[in-house]
């Protein structure tokens, strides 16, 4: 399976680094993940609903630049459905049974995501309705879709 962590962001937290590196290469056994980092939009502080709007659309067009017809996208959305690790992992499996060996998790910046990636998302999840930073978002996306191989393999990890 090849997976795609489209981020709108640089990382600087050498901890959130390290976690993400330790987790794909422990994923290296089960998929190939590729982290693809957006620029995000310069704004400051007080943003109009328009404004914050624009933000989204300009970092929306970055994201959607960097996704290919046949990928199966996944939009990290606060407003989306909530699963438990091993219905994503279910989902996971399927995916791949079914012929969607390519998929794009997206993570938007500090704002959401643009109407336009929501559009183009097959499916919506959030981790939470509580609000994350995006960086952190990124381990535990990543720790999530590792725990999900170890489920759909039997592995220990997951107890």
């Amino acid at each position: 399976m090849n997976i795609q962590i489209i981020t709108v962001g640089k990382l600087k937290e050498k901890y959130l680094k390290q976690g993400i590196a330790e987790y794909q290469k422990r994923l290296g056994a089960y998929a190939k993940v590729e982290i693809i980092e957006v620029a995000d939009e310069k704004a400051p502080e007080q943003l109009s609903e328009t404004e914050m709007e624009q933000v989204k659309d300009a970092e929306g067009e970055r994201i959607l630049a960097k996704i290919g017809q046949d990928v199966h996208v996944i939009a990290l959305a606060i407003e989306g459905k909530q699963q438990t690790s091993e219905q994503l992992a279910q989902n996971l499996d399927q995916l791949g049974t079914y012929g969607k060996s390519k998929l794009a998790f997206i993570i938007g910046g500090s704002l959401g995501l643009s109407k336009a990636v929501l559009n183009r998302s097959h499916a919506q999840l959030s981790f939470s309705k509580l609000t994350f930073p995006h960086q952190l978002m990124r381990l535990i996306l990543m720790e999530q879709i590792y725990r999900a191989f170890r489920i759909n393999r039997g592995a220990p990890y997951h107890k």
